[in-house]
């Protein structure tokens, strides 16, 4: 049986439709994924969400992790102490500061952006 048929045979005996307009694109190439490519006014393509991901541990913070946290760490001139409009972003997931150990983690990655002294 050919999509074209499958798509026919589910507006007609599925849905009760009888319109002249052609059925969804999922309907016919069975795969959603055709259906929701999102583009910028550009043409280029864009993904519908892209997660945050924990900054100390890699893991994807997902939308319900209500006790996630990120941290925009300002950074300062050298000589004259003063902002200079550049931060480093931090994001710390929720089962990281469960176990109590958002304070070290924060720590360690503004060592490894020289934002600390590594002998703080």
């Amino acid at each position: 049986m050919t999509p074209e048929v499958v798509t026919q045979r589910c507006c007609n005996h599925f849905l009760g439709c009888d319109s002249s307009f052609p059925c969804q694109p999922f309907l016919r190439t069975g795969r959603s994924q055709d259906l929701y490519k999102m583009q910028n006014d550009a043409g280029e393509f864009v993904d519908l969400y892209v997660p945050r991901k924990c900054s100390a541990s890699n893991r994807i913070i997902g939308a319900k992790d209500h006790a996630s946290i990120q941290i925009n760490i300002a950074e300062v001139d050298k000589v004259t102490g003063r902002f200079n409009g550049q931060f480093k972003t931090y994001a710390i997931c929720g089962a990281i500061r469960r176990m109590g150990e958002a304070d070290d983690s924060l720590l360690r990655l503004a060592k490894n952006d020289t934002i600390v002294s590594k002998n703080f």
